[in-house]
């Protein structure tokens, strides 16, 4: 453990081989380093504070590696932090991420400075495009971006092969239910869509790790028992019926299960 400025410190733990995984306190937000053999690595949703921030550059410079690059999960303020942290390398992010990112620069900026109370540095926001049909251009293990919608646009997970790991962003988690896209009419069957298609990677054996932004890594059972539990709370959601899913009895997941029944289902309670 290194402590950064204002005593933050970063716990990186080893999930999978060559993935490391750091979690800041609020909201158990997670960020993941992906360690190329000759010690360069890809940092994937990097959060949350200046100093929680800080603390993780620290970290790596102590361990002897270096970011070469980083991706965006999604384009939500606290996922878009990696130019801030790591302005010198490139931050990748699938086309239509990148592009609301770009057309909503203000918004993120805003609510990034209400969430962190003060002036966020320069670099929200900027991620590139890449292109989701190729891996990604650096001298590490071999890393894809794969479409996983119904979060927000343009969200994807970082899938790596050869450590059968995958980085989902806001999905899987044990801390939040589902939340969802509701500026896309579609988003309960792409949501769902999104669930079909990580467990049956996670069947199949491709997927063994999973590393979701906020909340613990699961393995292979857990990631399951999470998806039928992600199902259960979209059925209760979708009918308008009372869910008894325990991540309600936080308030700030209460909240915003509150705001998308009133969405989904007007009249809601």
């Amino acid at each position: 453990m290194n402590p950064g400025p204002d005593g933050a410190a970063r716990d990186l733990v080893a999930v999978a081989p060559g993935v490391w995984v750091a979690t800041a306190d609020r909201w158990t937000t997670t960020s993941t380093l992906v360690l190329g053999d000759d010690g360069g690595c890809l940092v994937v949703d990097p959060a949350l504070t200046e100093a929680e921030l800080a603390g993780l550059a620290a970290e790596i410079d102590r361990r002897g590696w270096r970011v070469v690059a980083g991706v965006s999960t999604h384009p939500h303020w606290d996922h878009l932090l990696g130019p801030v942290a790591f302005p010198a390398v490139p931050h990748w992010a699938t086309p239509a991420a990148a592009a609301w990112a770009a057309a909503h620069a203000h918004d993120i900026r805003a609510e990034a400075e209400a969430e962190l109370t003060g002036p966020v540095p320069a670099g929200l926001s900027a991620v590139t495009a890449l292109d989701p049909a190729r891996p990604l251009p650096w001298p590490g293990p071999r890393a894809e971006l794969l479409a996983l919608p119904g979060h927000a646009p343009g969200h994807a997970g970082l899938l790596l092969a050869r450590a059968r790991t995958l980085l989902c962003g806001d999905l899987l988690s044990d801390v939040e239910v589902p939340l969802l896209d509701l500026d896309d009419a579609a988003c309960l069957t792409s949501y769902r869509a999104t669930l079909a298609a990580i467990e049956a990677l996670s069947r199949a054996g491709t997927v063994t790790v999973v590393v979701p932004g906020h909340g613990g890594v699961a393995d292979g059972g857990a990631t399951l028992a999470r998806i039928a539990a992600d199902r259960r709370y979209l059925d209760d959601l979708e009918a308008g019926r009372p869910s008894a899913d325990p991540r309600l009895a936080d308030p700030w997941v209460r909240a915003e299960h509150d705001r998308q029944a009133a969405h989904l289902v007007p009249g809601s309670p």
